[in-house]
């Protein structure tokens, strides 16, 4: 049932297509796919963030060591001392893990800035197996680095994933059942604790950076296989009964007439109204810059359907720049601690 699904979303990726609305399938069906969606996108918002997770967790080690040539398995047992100021009673490297924190944060900003504008014309299935090559992309090139340079190469790679997945899945749950962003949410909450986790258990346990970092390339693996073989097709979702009564008593965020939501349905907006859209949204996106959470809040009240794929893409920006900027802070911040004696 899983290929049959992708390929019939790859099918529903293309846009101007139109369909003949699928008769409503039984209940038990209904429920299976429920659970599938759910599985699906806690597993999409798990393995999504993963890689920008572990990157921040090893972003000292980033900084602090490098791998000799022909050291594939250890780190250098006698690498060279790294210039710091050992006056200061800070650990400090000689740049700041400020710096991981912007490479695998600012790609991330700079797609979300530019997806609303044309990110739609692509479908979703090329996007998703872009966001999977870059993630393991990332792991094997910090992997097998030996500078800071090209492992910060890597993790901008990690930054395009995650960028490019958020906006991707959070604009494809728009056509699933609302249920699916709490899924979502509690997913990307999971590879916060799991990819730290997972990091500091396998370096302490006895791995080198080096083969835990390979040991994670399971997760574009697993991400991959859960959009195309574990979600349903979008268009033989069924919002019938509480849901169907509770979108009736939404008021929508801007006023528009109701259309059949389609994947890539906001390519039909014009950029006057992708603008007003825009405006209608920045009451949200400004709080949601201090506030990371609401970030979910206000996913899942917009009622704005012609409107909603795009709108999902867009307030995600929110926390990309609140994150950018603490990392343009602590840049200076760090220089200013490691001078303090």
């Amino acid at each position: 049932m899983g290929g049959c699904a992708g390929s019939q979303r790859r099918l529903s990726d293309s846009e101007g297509e139109e369909t003949d609305p699928a008769p409503r399938p039984p209940l038990q069906d209904r429920q299976g796919a429920h659970w599938k969606n759910a599985v699906g996108f806690w597993l999409l918002g798990l393995c999504n963030n993963f890689s920008y997770v572990v990157m921040l967790s090893a972003a000292h080690d980033i900084l602090s060591h490098q791998r000799a040539p022909g050291n594939q398995s250890h780190v250098d047992p006698d690498p060279t001392p790294t210039p710091h100021n050992s006056s200061s009673r800070f650990d400090c490297n000689s740049v700041s893990t400020a710096a991981v924190l912007l490479a695998d944060i600012l790609p991330t900003l700079i797609i979300k800035l530019l997806a609303p504008l044309g990110l739609h014309l692509l479908p979703y299935s090329p996007r998703v197996l872009t966001s999977g090559i870059c993630a393991a992309g990332s792991f094997i090139l910090v992997a097998f680095s030996h500078s800071v340079g090209t492992s910060l190469c890597g993790v901008v790679l990690a930054s395009i994933s995650s960028g490019l997945g958020e906006v991707t899945f959070l604009s494809l749950t728009s056509f699933y059942p609302r249920a699916v962003i709490s899924w979502w949410s509690s997913g990307t909450g999971g590879a916060g604790l799991l990819g730290a986790l997972s990091y500091l258990g396998l370096t302490q346990a006895g791995l080198s950076p080096q083969h835990t970092l390979l040991s994670m390339l399971g997760i574009p693996a697993l991400m991959l296989a859960s959009y195309f073989l574990l979600l349903t097709s979008p268009g033989s979702q069924d919002l019938g009964g509480e849901e169907e009564a509770e979108i009736a008593a939404q008021q929508p965020l801007i006023n528009s007439q109701a259309t059949e939501l389609k994947p890539g349905s906001s390519s039909h907006l014009s950029l006057r109204e992708r603008w007003t859209v825009f405006k209608g949204l920045l009451h949200y996106i400004v709080p949601l810059v201090l506030v990371y959470f609401a970030e979910y809040f206000i996913n899942q009240g917009l009622t704005s359907d012609e409107h909603r794929e795009f709108a999902m893409a867009t307030a995600c920006i929110s926390d990309t720049l609140g994150i950018s900027l603490s990392g343009l802070l602590a840049l200076p911040l760090h220089d200013f601690l490691c001078r303090l004696s």
